[in-house]
């Protein structure tokens, strides 16, 4: 295992227009107080080592960055950048992988503006429990090694004490980073990042002829692959913007995020978010629209001919809709633990799906009673499970199931709310136990208090980006 850092700061040989030298503020009484000791491990980062290396490498690091980018904010274009974050560098481990790693919160960047560049601690520890619950509910995520507390208070709505997230990610190039490329006088900027960019996350494809087309598409590809992950789990981000689509396919910056509870395809929990332009059901269109902001970038690239670039970008966006509704079908009969093939499938799925909103039923524990013959308790439910059971007559045997579908257990927001204000007084118990059973979500073994849908009065119906 290593002792130090293995940084290899590839993106500083990028143009400057993409990074400002930044450092971290210097605190007096940082405490580590949650650690993730299964990512120290992937990162080959000696465990027993860790809290001092970073603690050093915060305090005593010359060569932090922060990156530049712009992006549209619900539609409006804007210029943007890590107002509140700064790259420690890119971490190499032994197996040769690339991993960004981050600290949010850690004071004003060239890019805060007004901000004073901090985060609470609650929304780190936030971020940490959510972000951690979706790659364990195997949605690619950017990671969460540490959080820190800063030892100042901040102020927000009143005091709060401070804290720093240690974040780590495949990548942080966004589509607004393209965005910003494509505002600078230097043609070559966007090159230099589109060959970069190809290099770092899609190297199998940098030697072919149209490889700015062929990279175009995998993004596609793995955007489509999240869009139908996060509809699988209800999982709402709550600010799409071009800014926060990371090109490596990791559902990046939880702010306003938010798991559905009783099914509502409109449902909506950012309070910025006041026109519903984010809300469930929309997200998959959101990501066609950023992904079309993001194609305006290169289409230079894709062909000197701009009629011939357009073409071969629209015919790769009408074949998103294709290829997102075939995905979405295929994880909802996965969900209702259906295979072969029936006309009338999407039918049954919708039927379903119509029941849940007019019925306000729980989304993540529906389908556990699905799966567990129980939704015939409700009256309204046996005609639809009838047919259900009808249906899984024709069904193929079951290959084996690299993973379960449907969760016993997602970060639900009262419950998020509720470890995080005992965690307060400086008691983390409850974090813990919360964590620890996020750990392994598809397990039988999930504690029932963690498994309940809120009460009325637990119910969160607006959450906030808190840092």
């Amino acid at each position: 295992m290593l002792s130090e850092w293995n940084f290899d700061n590839s993106y500083l040989k990028l143009p400057q227009i993409f990074f400002s030298k930044t450092k971290p503020n210097k605190f007096n009484n940082l405490n580590i107080i949650l650690k993730n000791e299964k990512l120290v491990k992937k990162l080959s980062i000696n465990k027993n080592e860790f809290n001092d290396l970073l603690l050093k490498s915060i305090t005593n690091n010359n060569n932090c960055f922060s990156q530049a980018y712009a992006g549209h904010q619900f539609g409006h274009f804007t210029i943007l950048g890590d107002g509140r974050a700064t790259l420690l560098g890119e971490h190499i481990n032994r197996e040769n992988k690339r991993f960004d790693i981050q600290l949010k919160g850690s004071g004003k960047t060239p890019y805060s503006r007004n901000g004073d560049g901090k985060g609470t601690l609650k929304s780190m520890l936030r971020e940490y429990i959510v972000s951690e619950a979706m790659h364990n509910l195997n949605i690619k995520t950017t990671r969460s090694l540490a959080v820190l507390k800063t030892g100042e208070k901040i102020i927000r709505n009143g005091f709060e004490e401070g804290g720093i997230l240690v974040r780590v990610a495949k990548s942080h190039i966004r589509v607004g980073t393209f965005q910003l490329a494509a505002l600078s006088e230097e043609s070559k900027n966007i090159e230099e990042l589109a060959d970069y960019s190809i290099k770092r996350l899609h190297p199998e494809i940098y030697d072919q002829k149209d490889r700015y087309l062929e990279f175009y598409k995998a993004i596609v590809e793995n955007q489509i692959n999240l869009m139908i992950e996060w509809q699988r789990v209800g999982f709402i981000h709550g600010v799409m913007n071009t800014d926060n689509m990371a090109l490596s396919g990791e559902t990046i910056d939880y702010g306003p995020c938010a798991f559905l509870d009783e099914y509502n395809p409109k449902k909506v929990f950012s309070s910025i978010d006041q026109n519903g332009r984010y809300a469930f059901n929309n997200q998959p269109k959101i990501v066609l629209w950023n992904l079309a902001r993001f194609a305006e970038t290169i289409l230079h690239l894709i062909d000197k001919d701009q009629s011939l670039a357009i073409k071969k970008i629209e015919d790769v966006l009408k074949s998103f809709e294709k290829k997102y509704h075939e995905s979405w079908l295929e994880m909802m009969k996965n969900k209702l633990q259906i295979n072969n093939h029936s006309e009338n499938d999407e039918k049954l799925i919708t039927e379903l799906l119509d029941l849940m909103h007019v019925f306000k039923l729980d989304f993540t524990n529906t389908f556990i009673e699905i799966d567990n013959d129980q939704i015939s308790k409700y009256d309204f439910m046996k005609n639809w499970f009838s047919k259900l059971k009808d249906r899984k007559k024709i069904n193929k045997k079951f290959d084996e199931i690299k993973y379960k579908h449907n969760p016993r257990i997602i970060p639900r927001n009262h419950l998020v709310e509720k470890v995080l204000n005992e965690s307060e007084n400086g008691n983390y118990s409850s974090l813990i136990k919360f964590i620890e059973n996020l750990n392994d979500p598809y397990s039988n073994d999930i504690s029932s208090d963690f498994q309940k849908g809120p009460t009325e009065d637990e119910k969160v119906h607006q959450t906030f980006c808190g840092t």
